[in-house]
Parts: structure tokens; sequence; C-alpha cells
């Protein structure tokens, strides 16, 4: 008896796991097209996946808890822009990395700006920065009510 409810409390605690892992996405236009649709904001996560320590540590601290995995569902659109050191990447990846990065004027990481996107009559995408941020210590509570704050401006 008791191996059974081991093995089922194991098996659902894993559905549990899965149902809370959130979408990041690395094409910006795929990305693009989803906040379009869905009416919401972008999450542009500027990060050095594989060196950045305080990318690292807001992951854990902020990104990975029960309220951002909540928050972030209802509210916005995931984007992870990498610069890795020891990770591959595609050409493209890269260049639409570096290419957001020096728009935005990204100086550091972690960095995450709020942006909205439209699309005008020509069918072209307008990026609008909402604004950004950073590492803030206090965890998900201090992060998040910073974050309600610049995507109001949508």
């Amino acid at each position: 008896m008791k191996k059974t409810l081991l093995i089922f409390t194991f098996l659902f605690s894993g559905f549990i796991a899965q149902s809370q892992e959130l979408k990041w996405h690395t094409d910006l236009s795929v990305a693009t097209d989803l906040a379009i649709n869905e009416n919401k904001s972008m999450f542009l996560f500027f990060t050095g996946s594989d060196w950045c320590g305080w990318c690292i540590r807001l992951q854990n601290e902020v990104f990975k808890t029960p309220e951002f995995i909540k928050w972030a569902s209802n509210n916005v659109i995931l984007v992870e822009l990498d610069f890795p050191r020891k990770n591959e990447q595609t050409d493209a990846v890269k260049m639409q990395n570096a290419q957001l990065q020096q728009q935005l004027q990204v100086r550091g990481y972690p960095t995450v700006w709020f942006v909205s996107a439209t699309k005008t009559a020509d069918a072209k995408v307008n990026l609008n920065a909402l604004g950004s941020s950073g590492y803030l210590a206090g965890g998900p509570q201090v992060w998040l009510e910073n974050a309600n704050q610049i995507i109001k401006k949508k």
C-alpha cells in the first residue's frame, strides 16, 4: 500500500511540475505574433544563461516560483535572448539577439525589457518599449510589483 501511494505521489507531482512549466520563445517573430493575437506584452529576457550568476539567481529566485509562473502565464509572452559562452546557437538567433540588444541598449545582464507589439497597415511590426528591470532583491513579490507597474503603460 505504501509503495502504491509513493508511486502515485511521484507521478502526480510530475504532472503538476509539467503543468507549471513556462514556454520561453527564442524566435522573436513567433513571440510577436502570439503577443499581438493574445493582446499581451512581451517579456524580453537578456541573459548569459551559462555564465551570468545574477541571471541564474534571478531565474531561481523569481522566474521559477509559482507566483511568477502564474503571473507570466496571464500577462506576458516570454522571450529569452541568450548570450551564452558555451552553448551553441544558430546564426539567425545570434543576429536577432544582437540586434535587439543594440536596439534596446542593453549593457548588462540580466536585463528584462517589457515591450508591446503592434502591426502597421503594411504588416510591419513595431515594438514599443514600456520599461526595463534587472535583478531586484526581495523575491517574486517585489519583482512582480515592479513588473506590473511597467506593463501598465501598455
